[in-house]
């Protein structure tokens, strides 16, 4: 199995720009639903669930597909 480091770097700044995203956005929400709009209980958890969603696809990247050795 080769490693294209070049391309786990390039996964990598996405990974970080999006967890930034969604840790704005996941405060955002906070602050709405502090202020009374329950609707964003529901902005927070997908922004949650999107920020795990890209370090998975991180990770399933960096290990490489089952078959490669």
């Amino acid at each position: 199995m080769t490693i294209d480091i070049e391309a786990i770097q390039r996964r990598r700044k996405v990974m970080m720009i999006a967890n930034v995203v969604a840790a704005l956005v996941a405060v955002i929400g906070i602050m709405l639903y502090a202020q009374g709009r329950t609707w964003a209980i529901a902005l927070v958890i997908v922004a949650v669930a999107g920020g795990f969603a890209v370090q998975m696809w991180f990770m399933a990247a960096v290990r490489g597909r089952k078959g490669d050795s």
